[in-house]
């Protein structure tokens, strides 16, 4: 019997240091719990990704000074520590690998490379990693023969993505079990497909990942032991953890996992992303605008869940097309939430505005200029409030009015970072009936039920320029992530519009804020497309 510990610790790109704090609390921990094999993420000490700050010789030298530090650590103790790092490759190629490290009494006793490198969606390491050699990394211990694993090591079982499968390797190899050291980003759905995907092989599986919010990327955690295809104990969602089982006879004992519904899943991302965006640049508070809407309602109760209402300050800014409603019902929500709500009309100043542009161009402005700059006026209040109080902006746009270029540039864009830019509106709605369900109904009903609106003209909804989000964001999925629509027969002109909205917005979404990832295809890095093409149309 041999007793594994999993450690998703939750590291900051690039903070050697504190990163290194982390690995050795873990170990600790793993000590008093009796654990003789200890698995970190995948570039434990460098955190993951860390993008184009690996052109920085001294990141690399810090880290390995972090992990002789490690070594001289590990003397002392009783437990083989397996880690991702990032190593120096002395032949030809990329200068670096992505490795995994085995210290086994403050020695490093393996070196294993990982061999199948991502170049889809928010990956990109071939940039800097060359793929290490077809070596089927087997160590030793406690009588087991245990093979090794780096990330997308492991997804190419029966090899239809890449040329080699080092997890079926590892099964030739007569692997006892397999240890994977992963930074798998979290999409909803993704805890599923891990092991849909992983277990196919049928080889017992210990799955250690990363936990945080590095950047737009949250990762969920979830750590694993399988055996026999199922699953036999879970590590937590979103939240640091060390997972221990034993392994004995080809088997991990443990409890049944648990699981949770996509509500859950996109709550806990949305939570964990923001407080980590903000915890990692140095932000304390957030600026929200409150419209009374159904986005920014939504907005301000994650924000004020993640972080204390303490830490939230809502702005209202009514126009002369602002409702009663929507001035009551943000009163109403922030009342609930206990957020500080801040009044500032903009009607005088976007009066001064057109008062201007009258006496510039001899004409008034008016139609979409003149809405525009409503929002405009808007968004520099709000960057006015987020300068003064040192805070951070949080944008309300949603993934639907994204796609379609529903939104102002330089004005509800606005912000440090898009919180529900990748949430569908019929998914803000479902995630707002799901929060009120859970925290008591902090959401007024009566901004769920109202129609939505961005109330920059009069009687203003936007159904009078969009088709409605229940017919809007199928075929958005459809068009996005390859979603089948479940009505075949779908409008072949309605279809051409939207496609034509979505390329004409491509602009507006290259200078909105990092948007926080939980579908698996987001816009932002896994999403690129140019600005300046023509698109094929149906014919």
């Amino acid at each position: 019997m041999i007793r594994i510990g999993l450690a998703q610790t939750n590291p900051t790109v690039g903070d050697i240091t504190g990163n290194l704090e982390q690995v050795l609390a873990a170990a600790d921990q793993a000590t008093t719990r009796q654990v003789r094999l200890l698995a970190y993420p995948e570039l434990s000490l460098i955190g993951y990704p860390p993008r184009d700050l690996l052109f920085d010789p001294r990141l690399l030298s810090a880290q390995d000074g972090a992990i002789a530090r490690l070594a001289e650590y590990a003397r002392r103790l009783p437990i083989t520590l397996v880690l991702g790092a990032v190593t120096a490759n002395r032949g030809l190629g990329k200068p670096l690998l992505n490795s995994l490290l085995v210290i086994d009494q403050g020695r490093i006793v393996r070196r294993y490379h990982k061999q199948l490198l991502p170049t889809y969606d928010v990956f990109d390491e071939r940039r800097y990693f060359d793929p290490g050699p077809r070596d089927p990394a087997i160590l030793d211990l406690a009588g087991y023969r245990i093979g090794l694993l780096v990330c997308e090591d492991g997804w190419n079982y029966q090899g239809r993505d890449y040329a080699v499968d080092p997890l079926g390797d590892l099964a030739k190899a007569g692997a006892d079990l397999a240890v994977s050291i992963n930074a798998s980003p979290f999409h909803v759905g993704k805890p599923a497909l891990r092991a849909a995907t992983l277990l196919k092989a049928g080889l017992p599986l210990a799955y250690v990942n990363q936990v945080g919010g590095n950047d737009e990327l949250v990762f969920d955690g979830n750590s694993f032991f399988a055996d026999g295809g199922t699953i036999r104990t879970r590590g937590r969602g979103f939240r640091p953890d060390l997972v221990v089982a034993d392994f004995d006879q080809g088997q991990f004992t443990g409890e049944a996992p648990l699981t949770c519904c996509a509500e859950e899943e996109m709550f806990g991302a949305l939570t964990l992303g923001l407080r980590d965006y903000m915890a990692k640049t140095g932000f304390r508070s957030v600026v929200v605008g409150s419209s009374g809407g159904i986005d920014s309602a939504l907005v301000i109760a994650v924000s004020a869940l993640a972080l204390g209402p303490e830490n939230v300050v809502a702005i209202t800014m009514p126009s002369q097309y602002s409702s009663d409603g929507s001035i009551s019902d943000s009163a109403d929500l922030c009342q609930r939430l206990r957020v500080e709500l801040r009044t500032h009309p903009i009607e005088n100043i976007v009066q001064a505005f057109h008062g201007g542009y009258s006496r510039a161009m001899h004409r008034n402005l008016a139609g979409l200029a003149a809405e525009n700059l409503q929002a405009r006026v808007r968004g520099a209040i709000l960057m006015e409030y987020a300068n003064d109080l040192g805070a951070l902006l949080v944008s309300t746009g949603n993934k639907s009015e994204m796609s379609v270029g529903y939104c102002t540039l330089y004005g509800d864009t606005n912000g440090g970072i898009g919180l529900i830019g990748d949430l569908y509106k019929t998914e803000v709605y479902r995630l707002a009936r799901w929060i009120n369900d859970r925290f008591g109904s902090p959401i007024p009903v009566a901004i769920i039920d109202k129609a939505p609106s961005a109330e920059l003209a009069p009687g203003q909804r936007d159904s009078d320029s969009l088709p409605s989000y229940e017919v809007l964001d199928p075929l958005l999925r459809e068009i996005l992530e390859g979603e089948p629509l479940a009505d075949l027969e779908s409008d072949v002109a309605l279809r051409e519009r939207i496609e034509g909205m979505l390329a004409r917005a491509e602009f507006k979404r290259r200078q909105a804020p990092p948007i926080i990832k939980v579908h698996a295809r987001s816009f932002g890095g896994g999403r690129q497309m140019p600005i300046a093409a023509r698109y094929a149309r149906t014919k």
